[in-house]
Parts: C-alpha cells; sequence; structure tokens
C-alpha cells in the first residue's frame, strides 16, 4: 500500500482521484492548493504526489519547484494544457510524469502504479560505485553529479536516464530500450518524451554534452572517446 497526497482545488476532482486510488489499495490525503501541499510535505512522507498545474494561492509549478528543495518524492502533474513547452517546464521542475486534463482515471492509476514501482525499484537498486572522466564525476550512490568540482542540478529523471547511459557507457541504446529500462515497459508516453530529457540533460551537462551521441534512426550513446 502506498500514500498519495492528492493536489488540487477542484473537489470532485480529488474525490475521483480518491475513489480510485482506494480502489488500488492506496492511502489518499488531499490539498487544495500549493501552499498546503508544501506545508503537509513539510509534517509527511509520501510515496507519490499528484499534483494540478492550475490553482489558486500558489500553482503547481511553484510548488513542486519548492518540495524538490527539501523532497525528492515522485510528481505526476494535471494540467488542462497539453503544449510541450509545458511538459518540458514540469519536467524540468522535477515532475515525473505529465497528465492532460481530462484524463482517464484508469490511465492515471496505471501511471502512479508505474511510477511508484520505479521508485521502489531505484531505492533498492542503488549501486554503491563512482565513475569519473576528466572533471565530470558520477556517483551513483549518492546519486550525486559533478561537473569540474560544482555540483550539477538535474531532476529526478535526468539522473535516471544518465545514470543508465553513464553505466552502458560505449554501447548504442536503442530509443526503445531507454524508454523500457528507465521509464519501464509499462509507460505511456511517446519517445517525444525521451527526446525532451535527453535536451535537458545535455543541458544540465555543460561542456560534457557532448558525452551523449545521437545515433540518427537509432537512439542515444555516452562515450568519453
Amino acid at each position: 500500500m502506498s500514500k498519495l497526497l492528492v493536489v488540487d482545488d477542484e473537489v470532485r476532482i480529488r474525490e475521483l482521484i480518491r475513489k480510485y486510488a482506494e480502489f488500488e489499495g492506496h492511502t489518499v490525503e488531499e490539498a487544495g492548493d500549493g501552499m498546503q501541499a508544501i506545508e503537509v510535505c513539510r509534517k509527511n512522507t509520501y510515496d507519490l504526489i499528484i499534483m494540478d498545474v492550475m490553482m489558486p494561492e500558489l500553482d503547481g509549478f511553484s510548488a513542486c519547484r519548492e518540495i524538490r528543495k527539501f523532497s525528492d518524492t515522485p510528481v505526476i502533474m494535471l494540467s488542462a494544457r497539453g503544449e510541450e513547452y509545458d511538459k518540458i517546464h514540469g519536467f524540468e521542475l522535477g515532475s515525473d510524469d505529465y497528465v492532460v486534463k481530462p484524463f482517464s482515471p484508469k490511465e492515471l492509476m496505471m501511471r502512479v502504479n508505474a511510477v511508484i514501482k520505479r521508485s521502489e525499484g531505484k531505492n533498492a537498486q542503488a549501486e554503491k560505485d563512482v565513475f569519473t572522466y576528466e572533471g565530470l564525476t558520477v556517483d551513483f550512490s549518492a546519486r550525486i553529479v559533478t561537473i569540474d568540482g560544482k555540483r550539477a542540478e538535474m531532476t529526478p529523471k535526468e539522473y535516471e536516464l544518465f545514470f543508465y547511459m553513464v553505466k552502458n557507457k560505449g554501447l548504442a541504446l536503442t530509443r526503445e530500450k531507454l524508454i523500457s529500462e528507465v521509464w519501464g515497459y509499462d509507460f505511456f508516453g511517446d519517445e517525444r518524451t525521451l527526446d525532451t530529457h535527453i535536451k535537458l540533460l545535455r543541458k544540465s551537462l555543460g561542456d560534457y554534452s557532448k558525452c551523449i551521441v545521437t545515433l540518427r534512426g537509432v537512439g542515444y550513446r555516452f562515450e568519453t572517446n
């Protein structure tokens, strides 16, 4: 059983998600806006947060940004806006998935279960080793990437994607392989999600973005030659 926090200013949306989440065996707590979400997250721990974007007092993007300062709890953003810019912005702030309203409650629960499963597996499989290349250092167990002595700021999904590519250094990784290994076989997005995260990852790596090589028509490869 997982503990969820549902954040939405619409009571009917919270009730709908609660109904399906409890049917799946999860426990649910609620918040009506971003300020309330931050407050309860400081006092309690959750396995996953479902966060609406457009809310009074404080919007979901701002709330997610604040929560990320003290918690790595997975976040699924809900929004009536499905433009690429909004999705990229959500991913940059550290959200793990982005669902556009109106949504299917059943599909949302499948996404919830998939994100929780990946999060649990990530925590259980943390490796105690370090990779270094010139000024780039990757500490897998601490989940820290430093570039020339300065810690790189990455979203949780950027970390997962980068760690997987580094661990498979020199190998041609197809787009399908990356999606299945990093997002899971039950991922409901598309390949544009991968491209968006590669773009964000390259931005985070600065001069070392050259290590991520695009294999046209195939996928990507991390190389240091």
